[in-house]
């Protein structure tokens, strides 16, 4: 794959991939650098989502009266 590309004329290729692996192909590192809110544990899944949903059904959204409308064009 991509390792062997990136890796290209290295004697080591499977200890770099490994290496790599290790160090970024965790969902603690995405946790770490803001790419992701949280990480849960699998059986915290379900319960998550239902509560996600049960919040959203009773969203009501105030929107502000427009003054104008669409003007046909």
């Amino acid at each position: 794959g991509a390792a062997n590309i990136i890796f290209r004329g290295d004697p080591d290729v499977q200890a770099k991939t490994a290496k790599y692996i290790e160090e970024f192909a965790t969902p603690y590192k995405a946790a770490e650098r803001g790419f992701v809110d949280m990480v849960i544990e699998p059986k915290e899944t379900r319960p998550r989502i239902i509560a996600a949903l049960n919040m959203l059904a009773t969203k009501r959204e105030n929107r502000p009266a427009k003054k104008h409308g669409n003007i046909p064009l």
